[in-house]
C-alpha cells in the first residue's frame, strides 16, 4: 500500500507539472508571445505528457480506495482511461503528423487531422476534457468528507464544475479567443485537483479517519 501511495504522489506531481506547462504555453500563445512551431508544439507536447501520470494517479486513487467506495474511484478510473485515450489520439497527430506537414508545406494533402474548431480532433480533446472533468465527479463519494480529504473533495468538484465551461468553449457554434477565456478557470481547477489529491497520498490515506 506504501508503494502504491508513493507512485500516486509521484504520478500527481508529474501531472500537476506538465498541466501547469500546459497552461503557461496556452497563455504565452494567446498572448502572441509563443509562435508557430514552438507554441503548438509545447502545447501539444505540455498536453500529451499529463495522460499517463493522471491515469496513473487515479489508478493509485482506486486501490488504495476502501471496498465499500471503490465503484467511485473506478468509475473515476474508467473515464480517466477515456479521457488518455481520446486525447493521445488527437496529440500524437498533431504532433506526427500535422506540424510535419505544416513544416513542410504538405498540410493540404492531411488537412482533415488538423485540430481546428470544430473538427474530427477538436471533438476528440473536448471529449477529453469533458471524460477528465467526469473522472474527478465520480472519485468524490469515494473521499470522505473530513480532514484533508474534504478539500481535496473540493477540488474535485470545483474541476468537474467547471466541465460544463469547457464543453461551451468547445462545441459553441462560433469560437473566438474571448470565449476561450471561459474555460481558463480549468487552468486552476485541473492542477489544484491533481496537486491535492498527490498531497492526500502523503498527508491522508483513504482507508484511515483523518
Amino acid at each position: 500500500m506504501q508503494g502504491i501511495k508513493k507512485v500516486g504522489f509521484l504520478s500527481g506531481v508529474v501531472a500537476f507539472t506538465f498541466t501547469l506547462g500546459y497552461c503557461i504555453a496556452q497563455i504565452l500563445q494567446v498572448t502572441h508571445v509563443l509562435y508557430f512551431p514552438m507554441d503548438e508544439i509545447l502545447i501539444y507536447g505540455t498536453s500529451l505528457c499529463i495522460v499517463i501520470p493522471f491515469i496513473v494517479e487515479m489508478l493509485a486513487f482506486f486501490y488504495i480506495t476502501p471496498v465499500e467506495k471503490k465503484f467511485w474511484s473506478h468509475a473515476a478510473l474508467i473515464f480517466a482511461i477515456f479521457y488518455g485515450v481520446f486525447v493521445t489520439a488527437n496529440y500524437v497527430v498533431q504532433l506526427a503528423t500535422v506540424i510535419p506537414a505544416k513544416l513542410n508545406g504538405t498540410i493540404a494533402n492531411v488537412k482533415i487531422l488538423e485540430q481546428t474548431p470544430h473538427s474530427l480532433f477538436w471533438n476528440f480533446d473536448a471529449l477529453g476534457y469533458i471524460f477528465m472533468g467526469l473522472a474527478t465527479l465520480s472519485a468524490i463519494p469515494a473521499l470522505k468528507k473530513t480532514g484533508f480529504q474534504k478539500w481535496v473533495g473540493f477540488s474535485f468538484k470545483a474541476n468537474a464544475l467547471v466541465t460544463p465551461l469547457i464543453a461551451i468553449v468547445y462545441f459553441y457554434p462560433t469560437y473566438s479567443e474571448s470565449l476561450l477565456m471561459l474555460g481558463y478557470p480549468w487552468a486552476i481547477t485541473a492542477p489544484l485537483s491533481m496537486l491535492s489529491l498527490a498531497i492526500m497520498f502523503k498527508k491522508s490515506p483513504l482507508n484511515t479517519e483523518s
